[in-house]
């Protein structure tokens, strides 16, 4: 049984974390988080229940000590010798990120090949989003279906918008298109892009760009192998 000094201490350790959770994470942290998440939703996909953190690090490639440091700040969440238990630890680090319950709607803009691989896989939903909409401006795509999504006119986009309530714009068409579909996005009132293009796109402030480039992620990857 627990003293009342112990008590108070794992009561004051919860109200620490749940304090830890509402401020706001640093770049560093969200990102090695969202990798965390991502190696343990594969995991589960395995039929993976457990998973260490020299594991977690295999994966990452990300210092096990570092793994331990980022978890520990916001629990207890591993267990010496058994490692962390894998269904518990993705709902912890959703709290974490903020993205618990529920989906988050995505536009998708550009149904030529990548946009339909886009649309077919299940990376956005196995992190709780969803893509809802798909767009293009050739007149012999719009009207067909990729699945189960109509392939929508991009002159609907900010009905679209609404009607959904997107959160996300996901752009997957050729470069010189790019920066009419944020704008299109911007004044619909989206406010995070996901760009597929290496087009380097202009937004206002308060818009948040990410732009995914595989040349990018190659080049970082052999700059560490010949380190």
């Amino acid at each position: 049984m627990k003293t009342g000094a112990e008590t108070e201490r794992d009561e004051q350790d919860r109200e620490d974390r749940e304090e830890g959770r509402a401020e706001r994470l640093s770049l560093g942290v969200a990102a090695r988080l969202s990798r965390y998440l991502q190696v343990l939703i594969q995991a589960r996909k395995m039929g993976r229940q457990t998973i260490s953190s020299q594991e977690l690090s295999e994966y990452t490639h990300i210092n096990s000590t570092q793994i331990r440091r980022d978890l520990s700040g916001f629990g207890k969440f591993g267990k010496r010798g058994v490692g962390y238990r894998i269904d518990f630890l993705i709902d912890e680090i959703r709290k974490i990120l903020r993205t618990a319950g529920g989906h988050h709607n995505i536009a998708l803009f550009g149904a030529g090949n990548l946009g339909q691989a886009i649309a077919g896989s299940d990376i956005f939903a196995d992190h709780g989003f969803q893509v809802v909409a798909l767009f293009d401006v050739d007149p012999d795509r719009i009207g067909s279906k990729v699945g189960e999504l109509e392939i929508r006119d991009f002159e609907d986009l900010e009905e679209v918008v609404a009607q959904e309530s997107i959160v996300v714009g996901v752009i997957a068409v050729p470069p010189e298109a790019a920066q009419k579909v944020a704008d299109g996005l911007v004044g619909a009132g989206v406010s995070i892009i996901f760009n597929y293009t290496d087009q380097l796109l202009q937004v206002p402030p308060g818009v948040t760009v990410h732009t995914s480039n595989p040349a990018v992620d190659l080049l970082y990857a052999l700059y560490f192998y010949l380190s």
